[in-house]
């Protein structure tokens, strides 16, 4: 799609007007209109309702919606690359899915700051399927995940192999007991899993600690985030599997109960772009690399 063509669209939804937008991309009314007219052609749909007002369509609203997001994306682009340039900033993109928060992610994050103080360092939530896209189009420079992907482009380093809890409402008849549960005394519980969307994810790998058991989970809810799960299950809607970091959180209207299930771990995993050979990346594989050995670092005053 011409991108010129977006803009101006973009443009008269804005101003509700045809004339004024002429007016504010310094154009006579007729061009901007055939150039809308084209693009309408060019996506095989109308975008607006050309009446008085001027009004979108709903295939217009969804364009719309999404052609913003695009825009402003490509100024943000415009800004950095210029910043990059002049050589005034040095950004390092780390992608995340949020349950490492929980976890490794924030100290990790803290002692990359210490040794790299002249990057500017930008963290952006995305589900591992989406961090993938973004290592490769170079959105991101790092990812940090649960999932294992086979790609010749893509480095991956498990950073360790986390234990998975399950998360029951309080009152539930297995909250109180100190002894571990099993996947077989789960199984007739309504599970809610996360994240819906995009896939797979997390949730397929809760599907599969019970299929891989030869069960068939009873799920109730499919929902997009790890907060809204826990809520459900503080609602007693259902029961959650979760990594054992998210114990942190410690809810009180939440019992989190160890699982009896040696197999049952969800890996924290690494990812770069395997070409990548930039010093700040090197910085962080360090860091990594470390992990087993790290201490608690003094707050710095």
């Amino acid at each position: 799609m011409n991108l010129q063509r977006i803009r101006y669209f973009a443009m008269v939804v804005a101003e509700g007007s045809f004339s004024r937008a002429a007016e504010k991309l310094h154009m006579s009314q007729p061009p901007l209109s055939r150039q809308i007219q084209q693009l309408e052609d060019e996506i095989g749909a109308q975008l607006l309702h050309r009446g008085r007002p001027l009004t979108l369509t709903e295939a217009g609203r969804y364009f719309y919606e999404q052609t913003r997001q695009i825009l402003t994306r490509m100024e943000d682009i415009r800004s950095m690359t210029r910043k990059i340039a002049r050589g005034s900033i040095r950004q390092f993109n780390i992608g995340f899915v949020a349950s490492t928060l929980y976890d490794s992610l924030p100290e990790l994050i803290r002692r990359f700051r210490l040794v790299a103080s002249e990057i500017e360092v930008a963290l952006l939530e995305m589900t591992t399927l989406e961090q993938m896209a973004a290592l490769k189009d170079g959105r991101i420079d790092v990812g940090f995940g649960r999932l294992r992907f086979d790609d010749p482009a893509i480095t991956r380093v498990v950073m360790r192999e986390e234990p998975i809890v399950v998360a029951l409402p309080q009152g539930h008849p297995s909250a109180g007991r100190s002894a571990a549960l099993t996947l077989r005394e789960l199984i007739h519980e309504q599970l809610i899993i996360y994240p819906s969307a995009p896939r797979p994810s997390y949730a397929d790998q809760v599907l599969a600690f019970y299929r891989d058991n030869g069960m068939e989970p009873q799920v109730a809810f499919e929902v997009r985030e790890l907060q809204t799960a826990l809520g459900l299950v503080a609602a007693a809607a259902g029961i959650c599997l979760v990594p054992q970091s998210v114990r942190k959180l410690a809810r009180g209207d939440i019992v989190f109960v160890d699982m009896n299930e040696p197999r049952l771990t969800s890996p924290v995993i690494m990812s770069f772009r395997t070409n990548d050979a930039s010093v700040p990346l090197a910085n962080i594989r360090s860091l990594v690399s470390e992990f087993d050995n790290w201490t608690a670092l003094p707050v710095p005053e």
